[in-house]
């Protein structure tokens, strides 16, 4: 009986091979593998010895050859297949340990070189594991060494005639191996990828972050994968208290922190189901949360805050007070720790800015298969709307409807957002009619609506909208445009005295 085994990562592999060599396999190995086993004092012997032939090209080819390739994809109850092997003198591998070299990491680094990348693309692995997983009949292939102990384990009651390590096993263990290869080259497939935004083909590889509790609702099974642990953000996050994350709390955490991700003053949102209830941006941490929070004090109960700064100690302390879920935040002063760790049922998560390979694609789940989109991201200034109403915007009322303009883009369509002292007062989400959102927007804001901005994130398809708004108290609206009707929702504008631009831009979020 013979094993190959080389990995990257040596986590665990002296361990096995003492297994392996207690079990009497002869062990064959590659570089630092054959290293770490020789070092240990268990026989092994190099790859090189096995093939006849030497590695060449820095490593580049070195287990890329029919004696090993052969001796993995014979089957062994085919007749000819075992006859060729013996006429060429070639031995069967009935064990494959392969881990891959650390491209992903690699890549990770922002300085990191083309030619440090492309040196990094595994060749020999990927060949062996897709070889052995192939023939997983006879050949047990392992690429995790969270494995190792239960394999090891098996063949060593296979070895007494006890319990074989089964087929179905050595199924599941190849189908592994390939989500394993599959996973690595779609990483490869990203990184190469250049100027072509929807491929013919797009690979999406996935690492399982964690289980989850349930999904939506208890009834549903639920998991925790990243795209692209490099590519920071919630799935990116490392929680520094509090129980598990469930699903809801992933995607309003998610919500949260990408609402606030979107200001480059210090601002805080608080979350409820996905979309902002309160919003606000100030050089004052505590402040801004104090408006955020008193955007809809209500609602605000049992959601989650968002912040784009460290949490200081003085916004930690403002929160006491509130049930808050969870507290998504670059970072978190000591002192705020102490404070936040405090409370029993609050989970903190502490997350890393997304990368712009991270931020560039934007996946929305169908039934039977994904819709791909760039992410929502446009450079907009606000000088460059074109106002369409009789009366200017202030410059003040300009500055909360560039503000109002950016909530907008966080909340469900149909999003209506009222604002003013770049706060949130009220908002409107997820309506089939935009009427209905200014309306729940104007009852959300109440006696604060008077004097305030409104945005909305497609356009007025007739007037009654605009009127709805300056009934409520509302002076100034920014809009896309667009519709057959503007004429008509200008004249109505013109005739309640608001201000209003076109932003030509429309921020639907379904």
């Amino acid at each position: 009986m013979k094993a190959l085994l080389s990995v990257y990562d040596k986590t665990g592999i002296v361990e096995l091979a003492t297994h392996l060599h207690h079990l009497k396999f002869e062990l064959v190995s590659t570089g630092g593998t054959y290293d770490a086993i020789a070092k240990a004092n268990i026989p092994v012997q190099q790859v090189s010895d096995l093939t006849g032939f030497p590695e060449m090209m820095d490593g580049r080819v070195k287990t890329l050859h029919p004696r090993v390739h052969a001796g993995l994809l014979a089957r062994r109850d085919k007749p000819n297949h075992m006859a060729e092997l013996k006429e060429q003198g070639i031995e069967t591998i009935d064990i494959v340990v392969v881990n891959l070299y650390p491209f992903v990491q690699t890549v990770s680094n922002p300085d990191v070189t083309l030619q440090d990348a492309i040196e990094n693309i595994d060749i020999g692995g990927p060949t062996l594991l897709r070889a052995a997983s192939k023939n997983y009949l006879s050949v047990a292939v392992l690429t995790d060494p969270a494995d190792y102990n239960r394999v090891a384990e098996k063949l060593a009651m296979e070895v007494l005639g006890l319990n074989k390590l089964s087929m179905k096993e050595r199924k599941e263990l190849a189908a592994k191996a390939f989500r394993h290869v599959a996973t690595y080259d779609a990483a490869i497939s990203r990184y190469l990828t250049d100027g072509e935004e929807f491929p013919q083909e797009l690979p999406v590889g996935l690492t399982k972050i964690s289980d989850l509790r349930y999904g939506e609702n208890p009834h549903q099974k639920a998991a925790f994968y990243s795209v692209g642990l490099e590519w920071g953000g919630i799935a990116g996050a490392k929680q520094l208290h509090g129980k598990e994350l469930s699903f809801n709390n992933i995607l309003d955490a998610d919500a949260a922190w990408q609402s606030v991700a979107d200001f480059a003053e210090p601002a805080v949102s608080v979350i409820k189901h996905t979309n902002p209830c309160g919003l606000a941006v100030d050089d004052d941490q505590v402040e801004a949360y104090r408006r955020a929070h008193a955007g809809d004090p209500v609602s605000a109960f049992g959601g989650i805050v968002g912040f784009n700064r460290p949490v200081t100690r003085e916004a930690a302390e403002a929160m006491k007070p509130v049930f808050y879920e969870l507290v998504v935040a670059p970072g978190y002063t000591e002192e705020a720790l102490e404070i936040l760790q405090a409370k029993k049922n609050i989970r903190l998560l502490e997350v890393p800015p997304l990368t712009s390979a991270g931020n560039s694609l934007d996946y929305r789940r169908v039934s039977g298969g994904l819709l791909v989109q760039n992410a929502d991201k446009i450079e907009e200034d606000p000088a460059s709307w074109t106002v369409v109403t009789e009366r200017q915007p202030t410059e003040e009322e300009l500055a909360n409807l560039a503000f109002a303009w950016r909530v907008c883009k966080h909340i469900k369509s149909n999003a209506i957002v009222l604002a003013r002292d770049r706060a949130l007062l009220g908002m409107g989400a997820g309506q089939p009619n935009r009427v209905i959102s200014v309306r729940l927007a104007l009852q959300a804001a109440g006696d604060k609506a008077v004097g305030s901005v409104l945005a909305s994130d497609a356009f007025f398809p007739f007037p009654d909208g605009i009127e709805a708004a300056a009934a409520g108290g509302a002076i100034a609206v920014a809009q896309p445009g667009g519709s057959i009707r503007d004429d008509e929702v200008i004249a109505a504008a013109n005739k309640l005295n608001i201000a209003m631009v076109f932003t030509g831009v429309r921020h639907f979020r379904h």
